[in-house]
């Protein structure tokens, strides 16, 4: 006997449709450059009207929660865990070149959140959220090294997470490459020499 599929309401289902289109012009907006995207280009790159915008998100807060939701989805899933059993050399080797291709990755909605942020408690829980789980990253790599030096693990997080690698790329115009050979260097001065 075979398990009749679950139907699936019509409705609900446009629903879903409509909020995930929502959501992927807002990130599309932003990684596309525009830092404050307004309702209007949000709806149209969407295809929807205001009214369907507005019956699925309360406020651009709520937007920005569901946009900031997506590119952790996206990061999570451009990550690869690095095994703690390889040798340092080559850890240190694979982290930096993951932490430079995500840093990437999340570039531009990190430049629009920091905008927002210090207005917005969901982007605040979302920043915190994604400084967590690097440290716990970088313990678990590198926790034969750490062990229970809570300094060297911040200062391997601080210089691994975005707001650095924005400083080398934007400012300092440094090309990807570059910004991951002086985070390499970074990462393995601390590692090596602690």
């Amino acid at each position: 006997m075979t398990t009749p599929t679950p139907r699936v309401d019509g409705r609900t289902a446009r629903s879903e449709r409509t909020r995930n289109a929502i959501v992927d012009a807002h990130v599309t907006l932003i990684t596309d450059g525009d830092m404050r995207p307004t309702a209007d280009r949000i709806a149209k790159l969407a295809g929807v009207s205001l009214r369907a915008l507005w019956s699925h998100f309360a406020d651009m807060e709520a937007l920005m929660t569901a946009s900031a939701q997506r590119i952790l989805e996206r990061r999570d899933a451009a990550h690869r865990p690095i095994s703690p059993d390889l040798p340092l050399a080559e850890r240190i080797d694979r982290y930096c070149r993951q932490r430079a291709k995500l840093n990437d990755l999340v570039g531009p909605a990190a430049r629009a959140a920091a905008l927002k942020e210090p207005f917005s408690p969901a982007l605040q829980r979302y920043r915190k959220l994604h400084v967590e789980r690097a440290r716990d990253e970088v313990a678990a790599l590198f926790a034969d090294v750490i062990a229970d030096d809570q300094e060297l693990l911040d200062a391997i997080t601080v210089v691994s997470m975005w707001n650095m690698w924005d400083t080398l790329r934007t400012p300092m115009e440094l090309t990807s490459e570059t910004a991951a050979a002086i985070l390499h260097r970074t990462v393995s001065a601390l590692l090596t020499k602690h």
